[in-house]
């Protein structure tokens, strides 16, 4: 793994817990780390950066608390020219000392240098082969590839196609994010050459997360062909349940916009965001009962790999072979 090994061994299976907006707080996160996954959560989920603070300290406190292995926190900072907190937010991140920063919409590389300063590791969201280059030339330590499939914010590129092509520009870690639900497509993202993967849709329907009774519920009922791409949000794509965008008119004003400002995407907040893995819920349980299940799944396709039948060594080999 291209992840350092002072990491791998926190962690107990190689998954982040996405950041959702109005979804991750620091119930989720700290249940996440506590079982040897990353927590992220969005710093503008809190109502302020004095709120912000009194999160981390809950964060800190909770992960000190804890005996053996406790996976880090990684908040995640939207570094849009638009998100007038973005200052005051960085400031109180590194005087928390975070070990990890997930950066979003736009160049990470205003933050990367006040990070690094304090050993911090950057990672940052791109969703195109241009936007991973210039990450890549900001000095970014880690990227998170966003793929079709991706709930929230999205990409339009195959995840196959995007890691395979990343990865030979790029020798530090790749988290792989759309379409992730179980243990054994975090296997296929590891084969295909990803170091962690994004679960976000699945960590929605957990009791710890933000999420309202109602949204959860309609996580239940839908399938991945209840998920649609829509810019009404944020301005830029993302895959939102048909059912909100039916009930909602909140966002009919916003509709008509173009482009991402970090006040159009807080004034939706309460988007009811799913990625295609939402087919994979089945019903609301615990973050400890989730992240269970799914190592159980990984350790299970991992066990089940040597017993795959391997093709014949030639097509001499192959039964139907037409011998002259």
């Amino acid at each position: 793994m291209a992840i350092p090994t002072t990491l791998t061994y926190r962690l107990s299976i190689p998954v982040i817990a996405a950041p959702m907006t109005a979804v991750s707080g620091p119930d989720l996160v700290i249940a996440a780390c506590r079982n040897g996954v990353i927590g992220s959560f969005p710093t503008h989920n809190a109502e302020s950066t004095d709120e912000l603070d009194k999160w981390m300290r809950q964060i800190a406190a909770a992960s000190a608390a804890c005996e053996g292995r406790v996976a880090p926190a990684a908040p995640n900072l939207v570094v849009h020219r638009t998100n007038d907190r973005l200052r005051g937010d960085l400031d109180c991140l590194i005087r928390h000392g975070v070990e990890m920063v997930i950066t979003s919409v736009g160049s990470p590389a205003p933050v990367i240098g006040p990070l690094h300063e304090i050993g911090c590791a950057v990672y940052a969201d791109v969703s195109s082969m241009a936007h991973a280059r210039r990450a890549i030339d900001a000095g970014v330590d880690g990227l998170v590839l966003l793929t079709a499939g991706a709930g929230g914010q999205t990409g339009w590129a195959n995840p196959f196609a995007f890691t395979r092509a990343v990865r030979p520009l790029f020798d530090g870690p790749i988290v792989l994010a759309g379409g992730i639900g179980d243990g054994a497509s975090i296997l296929a993202a590891r084969v295909l050459g990803a170091d962690l993967v994004y679960l976000g849709t699945r960590f929605i329907a957990t009791t710890e997360s933000l999420a309202r009774p109602e949204y959860r519920a309609a996580l239940l009922e839908a399938t991945l062909d209840d998920v649609e791409l829509s810019t009404r949000v944020g301005g830029i794509p993302a895959s939102l349940l048909r059912s909100w965008l039916a009930l909602d008119e909140q966002t009919t004003a916003d509709s008509a916009a173009s482009g991402f400002t970090q006040d159009r995407l807080l004034r939706n907040r309460r988007a009811w965001s799913a990625g295609h893995s939402v087919t994979s819920i089945e019903s609301v349980t615990s973050a400890t009962a989730l992240i269970t299940e799914l190592i159980t799944q990984y350790e299970r396709a991992v066990a089940d790999l040597p017993t795959a039948t391997p093709l014949p060594a030639s097509t001499a080999d192959s039964p139907t072979t037409t011998r002259r």
